[in-house]
Parts: C-alpha cells; structure tokens; sequence
C-alpha cells in the first residue's frame, strides 16, 4: 500500500494510505500546494465536497485547513475502507464519508457547498455527467476545482479563473461566470 501526504493546514506531513484501486491517482502535492495558494490557506468556516474522493487527499487538505464540513463520496469498498481509516486516524469530525455513485448524490443530495473538488477517473465521462448538476452543488460565490486529463476552459456556467498542469495532469479552478 502506497501512502499520500498531507501538504498543509493542522495535519501537514501526516501520512495516509492509499488504497490500492486501479485507476487510483492521488493529486501530487505539487498541484495540491497551488490549489490551496489558489485558494488561499484558510479555509475556515467552509463546506466542501470531494464528489469522486479515491484516496480523500483534497477533502482532507480542505479539513486541514479549517473547513468546516467535509463531505467525501466514494463507491469503492477498498478505497471506503481507506477513507474511514484515514479520517480516525486524524480525528477527523468534520468529514463525513458517503458510500455511493457520484452523479447520484450530485442530483439527489440538498445540501451546497463553497467548493466542490471535481477529480474523476480519466476517459469515463464523469466531468460531463456530473456537469448538468453543479450549479445546484455549488453556493453562488462557491468555486469549483477540476483535474482532468486534458484542458477545461469552461463547464456550462463555469470558467476556468486559474489552471495549470503537472505532467499528464490538468487542473483549473474556475468560478460561475456573469454572463
């Protein structure tokens, strides 16, 4: 089992597990420290999903950093397993696990978030499944974090304000637009 760092906030340099998921690729730390420069480090008050969580590294750096609520969605059983595990092993009360398909909780779930950490598995079409569903997802002022394997200039509503890439990597922050 490989294992994730925590980049910043109240658990920096803590260790988590990595379930091993084919498919499963933990957010490198390099992209990870520019989201939350994006971001700003503070993040207190904050409702947050992780809607495709796998290893729950962008909902725990969001904890980390003073989120509030933390709401992870994960179908897979090892990953679940690794996500509970890593969530007792931080004390980690304001993060909530969800055991179920990502589109689902996207239509079904009343709740909204300030953020919503969008990072699907590659070459399935959840970006575009999921998209119909955000603005429901996301508080007006909210923002939206991609990572995909190609460039996402825009998502119905949504803009990319900021993006960046790491290798194979893609990622944008992008906000609800005016027009």
């Amino acid at each position: 089992m490989s294992r994730v760092r925590i980049v910043g906030g109240q658990w920096r340099s803590r260790l988590l597990d990595v379930a091993s998921v084919p498919g499963l690729r933990p957010t490198p730390d390099r992209v990870r420290e520019t989201l939350f420069n994006w971001l700003g480090q503070d993040l207190d008050g904050h409702a947050c999903l992780d809607l495709f969580a796998g290893t729950g590294i962008l909902g725990f750096e969001a904890a980390s950093r003073g989120a509030a609520r933390v709401v992870l969605v994960e179908h897979d059983a090892r990953a679940l397993d690794a996500l509970h595990k890593a969530a007792k092993t931080l004390q980690a009360a304001q993060v909530e696990i969800v055991r179920g398909d990502a589109v689902r909780f996207a239509q079904s779930t009343p709740q909204r978030f300030d953020g919503v950490f969008l990072d699907p598995p590659y070459k399935q079409g959840w970006i575009e499944r999921v998209s119909p569903w955000l603005d429901r997802l996301v508080r007006p002022e909210g923002w939206l974090y991609v990572e995909s394997e190609v460039a996402v200039d825009s998502l119905g509503a949504w803009r990319a304000v900021k993006q960046g890439r790491a290798g194979q990597v893609h990622f944008h922050l992008m906000r609800r637009s005016e027009e």
